[in-house]
Protein backbone atom coordinates (compact mmCIF):
# COMPACT_ATOMS: atom_id res chain seq x y z
CA UNK A 1 0.00 0.00 0.00
CA UNK A 2 0.95 3.66 -0.73
CA UNK A 3 1.07 6.16 2.32
CA UNK A 4 -0.49 9.49 1.14
CA UNK A 5 0.00 12.55 3.75
CA UNK A 6 -0.77 16.06 2.99
CA UNK A 7 -4.37 15.83 1.77
CA UNK A 8 -7.03 18.51 2.86
CA UNK A 9 -10.76 19.48 3.04
CA UNK A 10 -11.92 22.55 4.40
CA UNK A 11 -14.90 22.29 7.26
CA UNK A 12 -17.60 22.11 4.57
CA UNK A 13 -16.20 19.29 2.07
CA UNK A 14 -17.65 15.87 2.59
CA UNK A 15 -15.32 13.07 3.47
CA UNK A 16 -16.77 11.48 0.47
CA UNK A 17 -14.57 13.88 -1.78
CA UNK A 18 -11.60 12.09 -0.08
CA UNK A 19 -11.35 9.32 -2.35
CA UNK A 20 -11.00 11.66 -5.92
CA UNK A 21 -8.31 14.06 -3.81
CA UNK A 22 -6.29 11.06 -3.43
CA UNK A 23 -6.42 10.17 -7.21
CA UNK A 24 -5.60 13.22 -8.11
CA UNK A 25 -2.57 13.40 -6.41
CA UNK A 26 -1.70 10.00 -7.16
CA UNK A 27 -2.30 10.80 -10.94
CA UNK A 28 -5.06 7.75 -11.23
CA UNK A 29 -8.51 7.15 -11.59
CA UNK A 30 -10.63 6.97 -8.69
CA UNK A 31 -11.86 3.02 -10.29
CA UNK A 32 -7.81 2.55 -9.83
CA UNK A 33 -8.20 2.56 -5.89
CA UNK A 34 -9.60 -0.68 -4.53
CA UNK A 35 -9.45 0.64 -0.81
CA UNK A 36 -8.15 3.25 1.30
CA UNK A 37 -7.77 3.85 4.98
CA UNK A 38 -7.33 7.05 7.21
CA UNK A 39 -4.25 6.94 9.37
CA UNK A 40 -4.28 10.24 10.73
CA UNK A 41 -6.55 13.18 10.68
CA UNK A 42 -5.78 16.82 12.32
CA UNK A 43 -7.09 20.31 12.32
CA UNK A 44 -5.11 23.09 10.62
CA UNK A 45 -6.33 26.70 11.85
CA UNK A 46 -3.17 28.26 10.83
CA UNK A 47 -4.90 30.45 8.24
CA UNK A 48 -8.00 32.68 9.40
CA UNK A 49 -9.34 32.88 6.44
CA UNK A 50 -9.80 28.84 6.46
CA UNK A 51 -9.66 25.97 8.11
CA UNK A 52 -8.54 22.65 7.27
CA UNK A 53 -8.87 19.12 7.97
CA UNK A 54 -5.28 17.45 7.04
CA UNK A 55 -5.41 13.73 6.29
CA UNK A 56 -3.11 11.03 5.83
CA UNK A 57 -4.00 8.01 4.36
CA UNK A 58 -3.15 4.27 3.33
CA UNK A 59 -3.72 3.58 -0.49
CA UNK A 60 -4.51 0.45 -2.18
CA UNK A 61 -4.02 0.31 -6.14
CA UNK A 62 -5.62 -2.28 -8.10
CA UNK A 63 -2.34 -2.47 -9.67
CA UNK A 64 1.31 -0.03 -10.62
CA UNK A 65 1.70 0.87 -7.41
CA UNK A 66 5.83 0.72 -7.92
CA UNK A 67 5.04 2.76 -11.29
CA UNK A 68 2.72 5.79 -9.30
CA UNK A 69 5.86 5.59 -6.87
CA UNK A 70 8.05 6.10 -9.05
CA UNK A 71 6.19 8.91 -10.52
CA UNK A 72 4.72 11.14 -7.64
CA UNK A 73 6.89 9.81 -4.95
CA UNK A 74 8.44 11.96 -2.78
CA UNK A 75 7.59 13.27 1.06
CA UNK A 76 4.01 12.68 0.92
CA UNK A 77 3.70 9.79 -1.49
CA UNK A 78 5.60 6.56 0.25
CA UNK A 79 5.21 2.95 1.19
CA UNK A 80 3.13 2.63 3.74
CA UNK A 81 4.72 1.20 7.16
CA UNK A 82 4.20 -2.33 7.52
CA UNK A 83 1.79 -3.46 10.39
CA UNK A 84 3.22 -3.50 14.26
CA UNK A 85 3.92 -7.07 15.01
CA UNK A 86 5.58 -7.60 18.47
CA UNK A 87 7.60 -10.60 17.24
CA UNK A 88 7.63 -12.40 20.49
CA UNK A 89 9.21 -15.96 20.92
CA UNK A 90 8.73 -17.41 24.25
CA UNK A 91 12.23 -18.34 26.40
CA UNK A 92 12.91 -21.68 27.65
CA UNK A 93 13.28 -20.91 31.28
CA UNK A 94 10.44 -22.40 33.19
CA UNK A 95 8.37 -20.20 35.37
CA UNK A 96 7.03 -22.11 38.53
CA UNK A 97 4.25 -19.83 39.57
CA UNK A 98 1.67 -17.97 37.22
CA UNK A 99 2.82 -13.77 36.63
CA UNK A 100 1.03 -11.66 39.09
CA UNK A 101 0.15 -8.41 37.83
CA UNK A 102 -0.45 -5.53 40.65
CA UNK A 103 -2.72 -2.67 39.10
CA UNK A 104 -4.97 -2.23 36.29
CA UNK A 105 -4.58 1.10 35.46
CA UNK A 106 -2.91 0.97 31.73
CA UNK A 107 0.42 -0.08 32.45
CA UNK A 108 -1.25 -3.65 34.15
CA UNK A 109 -4.22 -4.15 31.95
CA UNK A 110 -2.06 -3.77 28.68
CA UNK A 111 1.11 -6.23 30.46
CA UNK A 112 -1.86 -8.73 31.61
CA UNK A 113 -3.82 -8.85 28.56
CA UNK A 114 -0.34 -9.51 26.55
CA UNK A 115 0.67 -12.40 28.86
CA UNK A 116 -2.71 -13.53 29.10
CA UNK A 117 -2.59 -13.55 24.66
CA UNK A 118 0.80 -15.42 25.03
CA UNK A 119 -1.36 -18.05 27.08
CA UNK A 120 0.52 -17.55 30.41
CA UNK A 121 -3.05 -17.19 32.64
CA UNK A 122 -1.46 -14.18 34.65
CA UNK A 123 -3.62 -12.80 38.16
CA UNK A 124 -4.37 -9.16 38.16
CA UNK A 125 -4.28 -7.85 41.45
CA UNK A 126 -6.18 -4.36 42.19
CA UNK A 127 -6.38 -2.32 45.29
CA UNK A 128 -9.54 -1.10 44.59
CA UNK A 129 -13.01 -1.91 43.21
CA UNK A 130 -14.37 -3.04 39.69
CA UNK A 131 -15.07 0.16 37.81
CA UNK A 132 -18.86 0.00 38.50
CA UNK A 133 -18.73 -0.09 42.35
CA UNK A 134 -15.84 2.04 42.30
CA UNK A 135 -17.69 4.77 40.41
CA UNK A 136 -20.31 4.74 42.94
CA UNK A 137 -18.03 5.49 46.08
CA UNK A 138 -16.59 8.30 43.85
CA UNK A 139 -20.05 9.67 43.20
CA UNK A 140 -20.95 9.50 47.11
CA UNK A 141 -17.62 11.08 47.69
CA UNK A 142 -17.89 14.05 45.54
CA UNK A 143 -21.85 14.34 47.08
CA UNK A 144 -21.14 13.99 51.05
CA UNK A 145 -17.23 14.54 51.09
CA UNK A 146 -16.54 10.71 52.80
CA UNK A 147 -13.52 9.78 50.59
CA UNK A 148 -13.04 5.67 50.83
CA UNK A 149 -8.95 5.57 50.35
CA UNK A 150 -9.28 2.30 48.39
CA UNK A 151 -11.99 3.18 45.99
CA UNK A 152 -11.59 7.29 44.50
CA UNK A 153 -10.17 8.48 41.74
CA UNK A 154 -6.68 7.07 42.31
CA UNK A 155 -7.36 3.09 42.34
CA UNK A 156 -9.79 1.00 40.79
CA UNK A 157 -10.70 -0.51 37.47
CA UNK A 158 -8.78 1.59 34.88
CA UNK A 159 -6.20 3.32 37.69
CA UNK A 160 -6.12 7.47 37.75
CA UNK A 161 -7.07 7.65 34.10
CA UNK A 162 -10.44 6.19 34.55
CA UNK A 163 -11.93 9.83 35.85
CA UNK A 164 -10.39 12.07 33.21
CA UNK A 165 -10.22 13.03 29.88
CA UNK A 166 -8.89 9.36 28.57
CA UNK A 167 -6.61 11.59 26.24
CA UNK A 168 -4.25 9.17 23.97
CA UNK A 169 -1.84 11.63 22.70
CA UNK A 170 1.49 10.74 23.73
CA UNK A 171 4.85 12.12 22.78
CA UNK A 172 7.21 8.95 22.68
CA UNK A 173 7.22 7.45 19.28
CA UNK A 174 6.31 3.46 19.71
CA UNK A 175 4.59 0.56 17.77
CA UNK A 176 3.31 -0.25 20.79
CA UNK A 177 0.72 2.84 20.76
CA UNK A 178 -0.73 1.41 17.71
CA UNK A 179 -1.11 -1.80 19.08
CA UNK A 180 -2.63 0.14 22.33
CA UNK A 181 -5.25 1.91 20.13
CA UNK A 182 -6.37 -1.36 18.43
CA UNK A 183 -7.38 -2.57 21.34
CA UNK A 184 -9.30 0.13 22.96
CA UNK A 185 -11.17 0.64 19.76
CA UNK A 186 -11.98 -2.95 19.61
CA UNK A 187 -13.01 -2.81 23.56
CA UNK A 188 -15.72 0.07 22.58
CA UNK A 189 -13.50 3.81 21.82
CA UNK A 190 -15.09 5.41 18.88
CA UNK A 191 -13.35 4.64 15.38
CA UNK A 192 -11.90 8.23 15.48
CA UNK A 193 -9.38 7.47 17.80
CA UNK A 194 -7.89 5.43 15.69
CA UNK A 195 -7.07 8.26 13.18
CA UNK A 196 -7.31 11.37 14.71
CA UNK A 197 -4.12 13.82 15.91
CA UNK A 198 -5.63 14.28 19.18
CA UNK A 199 -7.62 11.30 20.00
CA UNK A 200 -9.62 11.31 23.23
CA UNK A 201 -12.23 8.69 24.92
CA UNK A 202 -13.74 10.25 27.66
CA UNK A 203 -14.57 9.22 30.76
CA UNK A 204 -18.19 7.91 30.21
CA UNK A 205 -16.36 5.65 27.37
CA UNK A 206 -13.46 4.44 29.14
CA UNK A 207 -15.03 3.26 32.13
CA UNK A 208 -16.91 0.43 29.43
CA UNK A 209 -13.69 0.02 27.19
CA UNK A 210 -11.38 -0.94 30.49
CA UNK A 211 -14.05 -3.46 31.47
CA UNK A 212 -14.30 -4.90 28.43
CA UNK A 213 -10.72 -5.10 27.86
CA UNK A 214 -10.66 -6.91 31.83
CA UNK A 215 -13.48 -9.31 30.38
CA UNK A 216 -11.33 -10.44 27.41
CA UNK A 217 -8.20 -10.73 29.71
CA UNK A 218 -10.32 -13.38 32.33
CA UNK A 219 -11.71 -15.06 28.67
CA UNK A 220 -8.16 -15.96 28.20
CA UNK A 221 -7.98 -17.63 31.09
CA UNK A 222 -6.40 -15.29 33.34
CA UNK A 223 -7.98 -13.66 37.18
CA UNK A 224 -8.28 -10.27 38.18
CA UNK A 225 -9.08 -10.15 41.96
CA UNK A 226 -10.50 -6.69 42.84
CA UNK A 227 -10.10 -5.27 46.67
CA UNK A 228 -6.83 -7.00 46.64
CA UNK A 229 -3.75 -4.80 47.96
CA UNK A 230 -0.35 -5.31 47.76
CA UNK A 231 0.96 -5.08 51.78
CA UNK A 232 4.53 -7.19 51.74
CA UNK A 233 6.94 -9.11 49.31
CA UNK A 234 9.09 -11.94 49.92
CA UNK A 235 12.55 -11.79 48.35
CA UNK A 236 15.18 -14.28 48.82
CA UNK A 237 18.85 -13.86 47.94
CA UNK A 238 17.71 -11.13 45.84
CA UNK A 239 14.96 -12.95 44.12
CA UNK A 240 11.23 -12.75 44.25
CA UNK A 241 9.74 -15.94 45.70
CA UNK A 242 6.23 -14.47 46.78
CA UNK A 243 4.34 -11.90 48.08
CA UNK A 244 1.50 -10.77 50.64
CA UNK A 245 -1.68 -9.45 49.77
CA UNK A 246 -4.29 -7.93 52.27
CA UNK A 247 -2.00 -8.44 55.38
CA UNK A 248 -2.98 -11.96 55.24
CA UNK A 249 -3.30 -13.83 52.20
CA UNK A 250 0.42 -15.33 50.74
CA UNK A 251 0.87 -16.11 47.48
CA UNK A 252 4.11 -17.66 45.72
CA UNK A 253 5.21 -16.41 42.54
CA UNK A 254 8.59 -15.86 41.07
CA UNK A 255 7.59 -13.07 38.81
CA UNK A 256 5.68 -9.59 39.64
CA UNK A 257 4.54 -6.56 37.30
CA UNK A 258 4.89 -3.84 39.59
CA UNK A 259 2.27 -1.18 37.86
CA UNK A 260 1.50 0.84 40.74
CA UNK A 261 -0.39 3.78 40.27
CA UNK A 262 1.32 7.25 41.10
CA UNK A 263 -0.48 7.60 44.34
CA UNK A 264 0.21 4.05 45.63
CA UNK A 265 2.40 5.98 48.64
CA UNK A 266 2.01 2.91 51.25
CA UNK A 267 3.41 0.65 48.28
CA UNK A 268 6.01 3.04 47.69
CA UNK A 269 7.21 2.97 51.32
CA UNK A 270 6.69 -1.18 51.91
CA UNK A 271 9.12 -1.61 48.79
CA UNK A 272 11.75 1.22 50.14
CA UNK A 273 11.44 -0.83 53.51
CA UNK A 274 11.96 -4.07 51.72
CA UNK A 275 15.43 -2.65 49.57
CA UNK A 276 13.98 -2.07 46.40
CA UNK A 277 16.12 0.71 44.84
CA UNK A 278 14.13 3.64 43.96
CA UNK A 279 15.16 7.42 43.46
CA UNK A 280 13.46 10.88 43.98
CA UNK A 281 12.27 11.98 40.53
CA UNK A 282 10.95 15.41 39.56
CA UNK A 283 6.89 16.23 38.53
CA UNK A 284 5.02 19.13 38.46
CA UNK A 285 2.74 20.87 40.65
CA UNK A 286 0.45 23.87 40.58
CA UNK A 287 -3.61 24.45 40.20
CA UNK A 288 -6.57 23.74 37.75
CA UNK A 289 -7.75 26.73 35.65
CA UNK A 290 -11.03 27.45 34.31
CA UNK A 291 -12.52 29.51 31.38
CA UNK A 292 -15.90 29.25 29.36
CA UNK A 293 -15.16 26.89 26.74
CA UNK A 294 -16.62 29.71 24.08
CA UNK A 295 -13.93 31.76 24.60
CA UNK A 296 -11.16 29.28 24.09
CA UNK A 297 -12.89 28.57 20.85
CA UNK A 298 -13.04 32.12 19.88
CA UNK A 299 -9.42 32.51 20.47
CA UNK A 300 -8.32 29.49 18.73
CA UNK A 301 -11.24 29.37 15.66
CA UNK A 302 -11.71 32.97 15.47
CA UNK A 303 -15.30 33.58 13.44
CA UNK A 304 -15.19 29.61 12.59
CA UNK A 305 -16.04 28.86 16.06
CA UNK A 306 -19.09 26.82 16.94
CA UNK A 307 -18.52 24.78 13.68
CA UNK A 308 -20.40 21.61 14.45
CA UNK A 309 -17.26 19.81 12.75
CA UNK A 310 -14.99 21.21 14.76
CA UNK A 311 -15.57 20.59 18.65
CA UNK A 312 -14.36 22.55 21.49
CA UNK A 313 -10.91 23.56 20.95
CA UNK A 314 -7.69 22.96 23.23
CA UNK A 315 -4.69 24.67 23.92
CA UNK A 316 -1.33 23.76 24.77
CA UNK A 317 0.99 26.40 26.60
CA UNK A 318 4.41 26.78 27.87
CA UNK A 319 6.24 29.49 29.83
CA UNK A 320 10.18 29.45 30.73
CA UNK A 321 10.95 32.11 33.42
CA UNK A 322 13.98 34.06 33.73
CA UNK A 323 14.12 32.79 37.01
CA UNK A 324 14.59 29.51 35.95
CA UNK A 325 11.12 27.59 36.52
CA UNK A 326 8.86 26.51 33.75
CA UNK A 327 5.34 26.97 33.67
CA UNK A 328 2.98 25.00 31.56
CA UNK A 329 -0.51 23.68 30.70
CA UNK A 330 -1.43 20.04 31.32
CA UNK A 331 -4.29 17.88 30.74
CA UNK A 332 -6.51 20.21 28.98
CA UNK A 333 -9.93 19.40 29.43
CA UNK A 334 -12.34 20.76 26.50
CA UNK A 335 -15.91 21.14 28.07
CA UNK A 336 -14.77 19.47 30.92
CA UNK A 337 -15.03 19.18 35.26
CA UNK A 338 -12.66 19.99 37.74
CA UNK A 339 -12.80 16.95 40.55
CA UNK A 340 -11.85 15.91 43.83
CA UNK A 341 -9.24 13.06 43.23
CA UNK A 342 -7.44 12.80 46.91
CA UNK A 343 -6.53 8.99 47.80
CA UNK A 344 -5.56 10.09 51.27
CA UNK A 345 -7.66 11.36 54.19
CA UNK A 346 -7.01 15.21 55.18
CA UNK A 347 -5.54 16.30 51.99
CA UNK A 348 -7.28 18.06 48.90
CA UNK A 349 -6.00 17.32 45.12
CA UNK A 350 -7.72 18.13 41.96
CA UNK A 351 -7.46 16.74 38.35
CA UNK A 352 -9.78 17.51 35.38
CA UNK A 353 -12.22 15.06 33.78
CA UNK A 354 -14.42 15.22 30.18
CA UNK A 355 -17.26 12.89 28.88
CA UNK A 356 -16.32 12.18 25.45
CA UNK A 357 -18.95 14.36 24.06
CA UNK A 358 -17.06 17.31 25.81
CA UNK A 359 -20.25 19.25 25.93
CA UNK A 360 -19.43 21.17 29.33
CA UNK A 361 -19.83 25.01 29.84
CA UNK A 362 -16.00 25.63 30.53
CA UNK A 363 -12.45 24.53 29.54
CA UNK A 364 -10.18 23.61 32.50
CA UNK A 365 -6.47 22.59 32.25
CA UNK A 366 -3.58 22.21 34.32
CA UNK A 367 -1.38 25.34 35.27
CA UNK A 368 1.86 23.16 36.68
CA UNK A 369 5.53 24.34 37.73
CA UNK A 370 8.27 22.00 37.85
CA UNK A 371 10.04 21.04 40.85
CA UNK A 372 12.88 18.90 41.31
CA UNK A 373 14.31 16.70 44.15
CA UNK A 374 15.96 19.85 45.41
CA UNK A 375 13.39 21.22 46.55
CA UNK A 376 11.76 18.48 48.67
CA UNK A 377 14.07 19.31 51.80
CA UNK A 378 15.15 15.75 51.97
CA UNK A 379 17.15 13.27 50.24
CA UNK A 380 14.86 10.31 51.06
CA UNK A 381 13.95 8.63 47.98
CA UNK A 382 10.40 9.32 49.16
CA UNK A 383 11.03 12.78 49.79
CA UNK A 384 8.96 14.01 46.87
CA UNK A 385 5.57 12.04 48.42
CA UNK A 386 5.78 13.91 51.88
CA UNK A 387 6.15 17.02 49.42
CA UNK A 388 2.82 16.54 48.22
CA UNK A 389 1.31 15.63 51.03
CA UNK A 390 2.21 18.95 52.71
CA UNK A 391 0.89 21.14 50.23
CA UNK A 392 -2.53 18.60 49.94
CA UNK A 393 -2.91 19.27 53.51
CA UNK A 394 -2.44 22.55 53.48
CA UNK A 395 -5.00 22.94 50.56
CA UNK A 396 -7.28 20.87 53.04
CA UNK A 397 -7.11 23.57 55.63
CA UNK A 398 -7.50 26.49 53.59
CA UNK A 399 -10.80 24.90 51.94
CA UNK A 400 -12.44 24.16 55.42
CA UNK A 401 -12.21 20.57 55.74
CA UNK A 402 -14.57 18.14 54.06
CA UNK A 403 -12.83 18.07 50.87
CA UNK A 404 -13.62 21.61 50.09
CA UNK A 405 -11.28 23.49 47.39
CA UNK A 406 -10.02 26.84 47.74
CA UNK A 407 -10.76 28.20 44.52
CA UNK A 408 -9.35 32.20 43.29
CA UNK A 409 -10.21 34.24 40.58
CA UNK A 410 -7.47 34.72 38.08
CA UNK A 411 -7.92 38.70 38.67
CA UNK A 412 -7.77 38.48 42.10
CA UNK A 413 -4.27 36.17 42.37
CA UNK A 414 -2.48 38.04 39.64
CA UNK A 415 -3.96 41.06 41.98
CA UNK A 416 -2.40 39.38 45.36
CA UNK A 417 -5.76 40.13 47.04
CA UNK A 418 -8.42 37.55 48.10
CA UNK A 419 -11.64 36.42 46.55
CA UNK A 420 -14.87 36.75 48.22
CA UNK A 421 -17.35 35.44 45.48
CA UNK A 422 -17.90 33.75 42.03
CA UNK A 423 -17.69 35.74 39.09
CA UNK A 424 -19.11 35.25 35.61
CA UNK A 425 -17.69 31.49 35.72
CA UNK A 426 -18.79 29.07 38.10
CA UNK A 427 -16.15 26.31 39.24
CA UNK A 428 -17.27 22.90 38.41
CA UNK A 429 -15.21 21.05 41.29
CA UNK A 430 -17.31 18.10 42.40
CA UNK A 431 -17.50 19.16 45.58
CA UNK A 432 -17.62 22.08 48.06
CA UNK A 433 -15.51 25.24 46.98
CA UNK A 434 -14.76 28.00 49.61
CA UNK A 435 -13.40 31.57 47.96
CA UNK A 436 -10.02 32.68 49.44
CA UNK A 437 -6.50 33.47 48.67
CA UNK A 438 -4.40 30.31 47.02
CA UNK A 439 -0.62 31.55 48.19
CA UNK A 440 -0.38 29.64 50.98
CA UNK A 441 -0.98 26.62 49.36
CA UNK A 442 2.28 26.03 47.14
CA UNK A 443 5.25 27.21 47.52
CA UNK A 444 6.11 30.92 46.99
CA UNK A 445 8.51 29.89 43.37
CA UNK A 446 5.46 27.93 41.66
CA UNK A 447 2.73 31.35 42.74
CA UNK A 448 5.08 33.56 41.47
CA UNK A 449 5.91 31.65 38.46
CA UNK A 450 2.44 30.67 37.38
CA UNK A 451 2.06 34.28 37.61
CA UNK A 452 4.60 35.53 35.00
CA UNK A 453 2.83 32.77 32.66
CA UNK A 454 -0.49 34.17 32.90
CA UNK A 455 0.80 37.61 31.16
CA UNK A 456 2.62 35.09 28.88
CA UNK A 457 -0.29 33.07 27.73
CA UNK A 458 -2.40 36.13 27.62
CA UNK A 459 -0.03 37.16 25.11
CA UNK A 460 -0.50 33.47 23.06
CA UNK A 461 -4.27 32.65 23.52
CA UNK A 462 -6.24 35.91 23.64
CA UNK A 463 -8.43 36.44 27.40
CA UNK A 464 -6.14 33.39 29.03
CA UNK A 465 -5.91 35.83 31.95
CA UNK A 466 -9.44 36.96 31.86
CA UNK A 467 -10.42 38.33 35.51
CA UNK A 468 -13.01 36.32 36.33
CA UNK A 469 -11.59 33.30 35.27
CA UNK A 470 -11.08 30.23 38.29
CA UNK A 471 -8.87 28.75 39.44
CA UNK A 472 -8.61 25.99 41.85
CA UNK A 473 -6.45 24.44 44.14
CA UNK A 474 -3.47 22.25 44.34
CA UNK A 475 -2.88 19.80 41.34
CA UNK A 476 -0.32 17.84 42.78
CA UNK A 477 -0.49 14.36 41.39
CA UNK A 478 0.81 15.28 37.89
CA UNK A 479 3.18 12.30 37.54
CA UNK A 480 5.26 9.94 40.08
CA UNK A 481 7.11 11.59 42.41
CA UNK A 482 9.78 8.78 42.72
CA UNK A 483 11.32 5.90 39.97
CA UNK A 484 11.70 2.65 40.53
CA UNK A 485 14.82 1.62 39.20
CA UNK A 486 15.17 -0.98 36.66
CA UNK A 487 17.56 -2.27 34.07
CA UNK A 488 17.42 -2.88 30.31
CA UNK A 489 15.34 -5.71 30.42
CA UNK A 490 12.63 -3.81 32.53
CA UNK A 491 13.64 -5.89 35.80
CA UNK A 492 14.75 -4.63 39.24
CA UNK A 493 17.51 -5.79 41.25
CA UNK A 494 15.16 -8.16 42.87
CA UNK A 495 14.96 -10.61 40.48
CA UNK A 496 11.80 -11.27 39.39
CA UNK A 497 9.91 -7.65 39.94
CA UNK A 498 9.33 -5.50 36.96
CA UNK A 499 8.51 -1.97 37.66
CA UNK A 500 6.41 -1.04 34.78
CA UNK A 501 4.22 2.18 33.96
CA UNK A 502 3.76 5.92 35.43
CA UNK A 503 3.89 5.04 39.05
CA UNK A 504 7.04 3.44 38.61
CA UNK A 505 8.21 6.19 37.28
CA UNK A 506 8.53 5.62 33.23
CA UNK A 507 5.47 6.70 31.91
CA UNK A 508 3.34 9.73 31.80
CA UNK A 509 -0.56 9.22 30.48
CA UNK A 510 -2.45 6.40 29.47
CA UNK A 511 -0.46 5.72 26.17
CA UNK A 512 2.76 5.95 27.52
CA UNK A 513 1.42 3.93 30.59
CA UNK A 514 0.03 0.63 28.31
CA UNK A 515 3.70 0.81 26.32
CA UNK A 516 5.58 0.50 29.34
CA UNK A 517 3.21 -2.51 30.38
CA UNK A 518 3.17 -4.44 27.34
CA UNK A 519 7.28 -3.45 27.25
CA UNK A 520 7.78 -5.13 30.89
CA UNK A 521 5.38 -8.44 29.82
CA UNK A 522 7.48 -8.59 26.71
CA UNK A 523 10.43 -9.23 28.86
CA UNK A 524 8.64 -11.96 30.83
CA UNK A 525 7.53 -13.70 27.76
CA UNK A 526 11.02 -13.51 26.13
CA UNK A 527 12.56 -14.52 29.44
CA UNK A 528 9.87 -17.33 30.30
CA UNK A 529 8.67 -20.33 29.08
CA UNK A 530 4.82 -21.16 29.92
CA UNK A 531 4.58 -22.66 33.12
Amino acid sequence: MLRVTGIKLSLDEDIALLKGRLAKKLGVGESEILSHRIVRRSVDARKKQMIYFVYTVDVELRDGEDRVLTRVGGPEVTIAPPAEDLNLRPGTKMLRHRPVVVGTGPAGLFAGLLLAQYGYRPLLLERGADVDARTEKVQLFWQTGRLDPERNVQFGEGGAGTFSDGKLTTLIRDPRCRLVIEEMFQAGAPEEITYSHKPHVGTDVLRTVVKNIRRKIEDLGAEVWFNHRLTDINVTDGRLNGIVVNDHIKLETDVLVLAIGHSARDTFAMLHHRGVPMNQKPFSVGLRVEHPQELINRAQYKHFAGHPRLGPAEYKLAYHSPGGRSAYTFCMCPGGTVVAATSEEGGVVVNGMSYQARDGVNANSALLVGVKPGDYGSDHPLAGVEFQRRWEQEAFALGGGNYAAPVQLVGDFLAGRPSTGPGSVIPTYTGQVVYTTLDSCLPDYVINTLREAFVQFNHKLKGFAMPEAVLTGVETRSSSPVRILRGEDCQSDVTGLFPAGEGAGYAGGIMSSAADGLRAAEQIIRGSGLN
